[in-house]
This record gives C-alpha cells, sequence and structure tokens, in this order.
C-alpha cells in the first residue's frame, strides 16, 4: 500500500537547503505542497532553488542567505521566513562544513571553522527558531552524521561537531517536549552523488568499495533522506522524538570499516609526499 504525505497549509524551513541532501529535503515537501522556505550562505543558490521548488509544487516558496556562523544574521533571516510564512511546522538544519585532514595537519582555526559550522551553527538556528515554531505540532530535524558515533581517521572534527549536534538534539527533545516540540536527528547514509559522498569516497576504488559494504546492496539517493524526513515531520511521527536515526542501508552496523582507514592512509601518504 502507497503511503503519501500532505504537508498543505504547512511551514516547513529548510537551512542549507540549497544544495545535496539538504536540496533534495526541501523538494520533497515542496512536491507534498508544502510552503517551504530555504536559507543557506549563496543568493545565487537560494534563488535557484527557488524557482525548483516552484515547479515543484511548492505552495509558497522562498529564500533567504546567511551564514549560520553569524547568530545576529540567522535570527534576522529566520524572523523574516516567519514574516512570510507564519509558524514553523517543520525545521531541518542541514548546514554543514567537512573536509578531510589528520588532526596534525589541521589548523586550530580549520577545526573551529567546522565547530562554528555544524555545532554553534545548530544552536543559532534552535535559538533563533524557537520563537517561531508552531506549538504544539512542530517538528525538528538535525541533520546528522555517522562521525557523530563512529571515529573516522581525518574527520575528528566533524566527529566532535556532529556528535554535539546529536547531544543538542536529545537534549531540546526533554527541553521544549513540553511544548510539544519534537527534535530528532537524523543519519544519511553514502548517498550517491553529494559533495560529502564525493569528499569522503574521492576514488572510484574507494566508492566500490563503500558499495560492496552495504548489505542492502546499492548507494542511497537524496530522496532516501526525504522520505524520513517527510515522515518525521508528519503527524505519523507524533510521538517520536529525541532520536537519532539511520538512512544508511545499513552499512554503519558495520562501523567505519575500511574507509576511515583508507582516509587516515591516503592523508598520511600526501603529507609524506611533500
Amino acid at each position: 500500500m502507497a503511503i503519501g504525505f500532505d504537508f498543505r497549509d504547512r511551514t516547513v524551513v529548510v537551512i542549507g537547503g540549497t544544495s545535496g541532501i539538504n536540496r533534495g529535503i526541501a523538494e520533497a515537501f515542496a512536491a507534498d505542497g508544502a510552503k517551504v522556505a530555504v536559507a543557506s550562505r549563496s543568493q545565487d543558490k537560494v534563488d535557484d532553488t527557488v524557482a525548483a521548488l516552484t515547479e515543484q509544487g511548492a505552495a509558497r516558496a522562498m529564500g533567504t542567505a546567511f551564514d549560520v556562523r553569524d547568530a545576529e544574521a540567522v535570527a534576522a533571516g529566520l524572523a523574516g521566513i516567519h514574516d512570510a510564512l507564519g509558524d514553523f511546522d517543520v525545521l531541518i538544519s542541514g548546514a554543514a562544513g567537512n573536509f578531510p585532514a589528520l588532526t596534525s595537519e589541521m589548523s586550530v582555526n580549520a577545526f573551529r571553522t567546522v565547530i562554528e559550522i555544524d555545532l554553534v551553527g545548530t544552536v543559532h538556528v534552535m535559538k533563533a527558531s524557537y520563537p517561531f515554531l508552531k506549538r504544539p505540532g512542530a517538528s525538528i530535524i538535525n541533520i546528522s552524521a555517522p562521525q557523530a558515533y563512529l571515529p573516522y581517521e581525518g574527520q575528528a572534527h566533524v566527529c566532535a561537531a556532529k556528535a554535539g549536534v546529536d547531544q543538542i538534539t536529545r537534549t531540546l527533545s526533554l527541553e521544549w517536549g513540553g511544548e510539544g516540540i519534537r527534535v530528532n536527528s537524523v543519519v544519511p547514509g553514502f548517498i550517491d552523488g553529494t559533495e560529502g559522498a564525493k569528499r569522503l569516497a574521492p576514488t572510484e576504488e574507494i566508492r566500490q568499495e563503500i558499495l560492496s559494504g552495504v548489505p542492502l546492496g546499492r548507494m542511497g539517493v537524496p530522496q532516501d533522506v526525504a522520505n524520513m524526513c517527510l515522515f518525521l515531520g508528519s503527524d505519523m511521527a507524533s510521538y517520536v522524538s529525541g532520536c537519532v536515526i539511520n538512512v544508511d542501508g545499513a552499512v554503519y552496523q558495520r562501523g567505519s570499516g575500511h574507509l576511515g582507514q583508507k582516509m587516515g592512509d591516503m592523508l598520511r601518504a600526501m603529507t609524506a609526499s611533500r
């Protein structure tokens, strides 16, 4: 039996929603009739995404450009969305930064950049959105990563940041639950065609090794993650909160496997060649 979602008359905000997985999420909500707003640092990407959301069937589509590291800009941007679209039924917080680097070779500023985008940026989005969340009934979905609980060589910065994001998810599910606000994290698997997949699997050899280790036998696509977000944003998930949910084809049941080691070996070889 096919299950459909209907988000007509609901407002969905997707932070980082102009590329990759997050754009796929925004387009999925648009296709189900939601009013959708996206935000990212690039106004050009915002404009392109808003046009695509309209084509997908969004009841209304809008966007704004800001950097999640700037608390005042985040607050102003979300206030503008609220003025235009009303209370937020669903908030997706997905802004993220990543690059492979061994900790011994990474500058403090480089480490801090990922912490500020992923972790501090999440705090900025949560605090700025709080007055605008629908009560009761709002659903917050933080886009996390397996690095939150699996150590990966070359990813200490992301491991630290995403572990913090998941703890924010769990803590806010307690603090805000009494107001009828649900908070969950979604952990995407290896999603084909995204920048994240290209960074973590820069060669076809590594990509094929990852694919061979996915129990379901295929790489993911953005719609797979979007489907989970549609569920979590719907009334069908009205009693689901404080969860960290993998959408990964069961690949993370194997831990980081050889991927983390291969990344470390690749980075050490690059360092030795300099």
